[in-house]
């Protein structure tokens, strides 16, 4: 029996731990001689030995059943190291590892890769990064219709760059793409701007979703770094791990604060079609959230005019547009009553530690009053409402 048992699954959350030759390999000759190593980023620290490890155990896998069958039966031990898990950076192997596990379709995402060339300030070095890593994740899913690859596109390059990403991205096998939650230059255009409009559209007439992870929010700072001069001790955080409760508490602001752009400025109203999901932001913020963008627009809605006539109400867009992949351990239940069955969508964060050893055993621990209906929608229905029908029967039928 796979882990997924009787259940229809889709994966909304899942990635690749990449070897350190990831972008390397795939990239240009002269995108290679722009794209840092892997190791030259401190947002992600690489260990040597967690890398050297991995490819040891791979191998082991891979010449010897025994060795393979202690980790199947290991599944979803979070407290391996990601490079050490099933299908961590093979691409047959994860094959291996979804027929384990019994999704009937995983989202991709990068992890080192990302942190490679998301943070170079010099604008050729990223454009030449996100067209490497599109390429990269492409093809790491290209053998296997149930894995989807989610590239990454820089909108801070402007649209043009944006769209010629994009495009290519697409040819090159990403399904969709992440983009950043915030233009961290004052004096830029914000994404929400009508010359952005193309972007949005290419989106909406893909009939893809548009993907925003805490992982890449701009270098958005939701926390002076005054509160950690409190006289107590914080333990060590890196990359898109919060730093302690407060970290946790504002996760989900950079997020917050661009879709609710995205709503006020009417990108949505000018895209019915746009979809979009949010990925590690957690869910416990969305009953105040849908009251707050309904009461702010109701209330300003004579000083901003571009908030009165709309067809819908922030918070019915909400509903129509978006959908949020909690963390396991959050009052999943709480939310629905307070929200609805149809925004949340289930995401293991395979391999990542913070999808737990049991992501469905904990999830479900908080969903004990849902009926069956609610059930399906978290796990399947909700993501099928933004992927459309034809790709998710598509990827079932290995076609």
């Amino acid at each position: 029996m796979t882990y997924a048992a009787h259940r229809r699954i889709i994966d909304a959350d899942s990635h690749v731990i990449e070897l350190d030759d990831f972008l390397s390999s795939f990239a240009d000759p002269a995108d290679r001689a722009l794209i840092p190593p892997m190791d030259a980023q401190t947002e992600l620290p690489v260990v040597p030995e967690g890398l050297a490890r991995g490819r040891e155990l791979f191998a082991r896998r891979q010449s010897d059943p025994e060795t393979m069958a202690k980790f199947e039966t290991h599944l979803l031990d979070a407290h391996r190291s990601g490079w050490n898990r099933i299908g961590a950076f093979d691409p047959q192997e994860r094959s291996h590892c979804l027929d384990l596990l019994g999704f009937e379709l995983q989202l991709i995402l990068p992890t080192f890769s990302f942190h490679q060339i998301a943070h170079c300030k010099e604008p050729r070095v990223l454009e030449a990064g996100a067209r490497t890593l599109n390429r990269a994740m492409g093809a790491f899913c290209a053998h296997d219709p149930r894995l989807r690859a989610i590239g990454y596109i820089p909108l801070s390059l402007g649209p043009e760059i944006a769209i010629a990403l994009m495009d290519r991205g697409f040819l090159e096998g990403c399904y969709t793409f992440m983009v950043d939650t915030n233009e961290p230059d004052a004096s830029a255009r914000s994404f929400t701007h009508p010359d952005f409009d193309p972007v949005w559209a290419r989106f909406q007439d893909a009939g893809v979703p548009f993907v925003v992870h805490i992982a890449v929010n701009g270098h958005y700072q939701a926390i002076s770094p005054s509160f950690l001069n409190n006289g107590h001790r914080s333990a060590p955080s890196s990359a898109d791990a919060p730093s302690g409760a407060l970290g946790l508490l504002t996760l989900k602001n950079s997020a917050e604060l661009f879709l609710s752009a995205m709503i006020f400025d009417g990108v949505f109203e000018r895209f019915p079609g746009l979809k979009g999901i949010s990925m590690e932001h957690g869910c416990v913020w969305l009953p105040s959230w849908l009251r707050a963008i309904d009461t702010a627009a109701h209330s300003l809605r004579k000083l901003q005019p571009q908030l009165a006539d709309r067809e819908l109400r922030p918070s019915e867009v909400v509903r129509r547009s978006l959908r949020f992949a909690p963390f396991a351990g959050e009052p999943l239940g709480w939310v629905i009553e307070n929200v609805g069955p149809e925004l949340l969508v289930f995401g293991s964060d395979y391999p990542h530690p913070e999808g737990t050893s049991n992501p469905i055993e904990r999830f479900e621990a908080t969903l004990t009053n849902c009926d069956q209906a609610t059930l399906d929608a978290f796990y399947y229905g909700n993501m099928e409402s933004v992927m459309g029908e034809a790709i998710v029967s598509d990827s079932a039928s290995g076609g």
